[in-house]
């Protein structure tokens, strides 16, 4: 199922699979409209010869010119969305070509233009003759033809307005954020009513891991790890009746022939082991958002980086990269995010390699907050993000590291910050952003006692 998974995500990341598909339709509308002509509908379609009246001549030149013209304005939106992707990954960051690529507008309008071309060539070698008694004209397919191009012109239109507002931005932040979000709920959707108990003493009355004998299990390729099945590992882990210990985690990249994981075992794993190990993950060229919130975050803080550049120095797209990170991680901060152990039967069987809110914090504020030295716009936004996360929360372990940040913050602000103005505008917020989690922290030490 992983693989049907990773599959289907491959699809939708081409361009050539929804056009491919809506060429397929289009032919097969062509042969029923043909057949429908060739059934005897002649008599019905005289009744309206203004409509279904076109001679062989006519018919022939009319689905020339429309396959011409679908050709012509095909090129030019393949080079419209070429020119949108430069300009995006030049202004932006190169990771966000695979949102282009996935849209599917884009996929839809270039099926649309590639349909009405096939349609109308299918259509065209069906007419016969120039007015003799064997000339036959299959006048609702034409009539078709002429619908179909008719939509096309809508979809040109649609098409440019769409391109006009996706390199937008606004619009690639919050695509991004979607995407992310989406993953969040696939891979997090438990949501955590109360304060939960920390986990210090999960590992207690267990045998001590490091004692163990470790084989690892080298990877087959070298790639991303893109996804992986944990129902799959948890299942050989219980037919070899080992301990599964996770090297690497989703997103991580990975040498061939260094360990993927490593296997408690009392010998070396056999080939078939290490294959059916290996099957269990999905390696890949690149990173995916799917199973990877991390990539998420790493595209927007791209964007922010690439936006505080010296070159750019673009503080409003900073600014909104910096809103929509506190959206992503004030969602993760109601999650109950995996544990590390993993039992079967009061067996440990796996050792996994889980992000935590902590990493994901510090992914998504660490950078920018190293390039918004005396950028006082970034820094009260940060703030600002911090209150939010903090006011969403309701672990204390989430509550320190928003705490370390604000540290942090704040010896960047007595180092960079020489305006007393400024100064004093930030000072100000990190006194209130520290009452907030003062206050929240409280509130959970209260439902612990509880």
């Amino acid at each position: 199922m992983n693989k049907l998974i990773q599959f289907w995500n491959v699809l939708r990341s081409s361009f050539w699979f929804m056009p491919s598909l809506m060429v397929a339709g289009s032919m097969a509308f062509a042969v029923v409209w043909i057949e429908a002509d060739s059934a005897g509908s002649d008599q019905w379609l005289s009744q309206w010869p203004r409509l279904f009246g076109v001679g062989a001549e006519g018919a022939r030149l009319m689905l020339s010119t429309l396959a011409g013209s679908m050709m012509t304005v095909m090129g030019t939106t393949f080079s419209m969305t070429l020119v949108a992707m430069v300009l995006a990954s030049g202004q932006y960051t190169s990771r966000i070509l695979r949102n282009f690529m996935r849209s599917r507008v884009t996929q839809f309008t270039l099926g649309t233009f590639t349909g009405i071309f096939a349609y109308c060539l299918i259509v065209l070698r069906t007419i016969r003759g120039s007015g003799g008694v064997d000339e036959f004209v299959p006048s609702m397919a034409v009539f078709f033809a002429f619908i179909l191009a008719l939509c096309g012109v809508g979809v040109l239109i649609y098409f440019i307005h769409h391109i006009a507002s996706s390199i937008q931005a606004s619009s690639i932040i919050a695509l991004i954020a979607e995407e992310t979000y989406a993953s969040i709920d696939r891979l997090l959707p438990e949501k955590q009513d109360q304060a939960p108990i920390e986990d210090k003493g999960l590992q207690q009355g267990l045998e001590s891991l490091d004692d163990r004998e470790w084989y690892p299990v080298p990877a087959a390729k070298s790639g991303y790890i893109q996804s992986l099945d944990s129902d799959v590992l948890l299942s050989l882990s219980r037919e070899s009746r080992t301990i599964v210990r996770m090297e690497h985690g989703t997103g991580a990249f990975v040498v061939k022939n260094t360990a993927l994981l490593s296997l408690a075992l009392t010998h070396p794993p056999d080939q078939n082991t290490i294959d059916a190990y290996n099957a269990a993950y999905s390696l890949g060229r690149y990173r995916t958002v799917e199973q990877d919130p991390a990539f998420g975050i790493r595209q927007i803080v791209d964007i922010a980086i690439k936006a505080l550049s010296p070159g750019v120095n673009d503080t409003s797209t900073a600014v909104m990269c910096v809103d929509y990170l506190a959206s992503i991680m004030g969602r993760l901060a109601s999650r109950q995010f995996p544990p590390l152990y993993r039992y079967e039967g009061g067996n440990l069987r796996v050792v996994a390699n889980v992000t935590s809110f902590e990493g994901l914090l510090a992914e998504a504020f660490d950078q920018i907050r190293g390039s918004a030295e005396v950028n006082v716009a970034i820094l009260a936004r940060m703030l600002g993000a911090f209150e939010a996360i903090g006011s969403l929360t309701i672990r204390a372990g989430h509550i320190r590291a928003l705490d370390e940040q604000l540290q942090w913050i704040a010896e960047l602000v007595d180092r960079t910050i020489h305006a007393t103005h400024d100064r004093a505008l930030l000072e100000r917020r990190l006194s209130e952003v520290r009452d907030t989690l003062e206050a929240r922290s409280a509130l959970c030490a209260e439902g612990v006692k509880a």
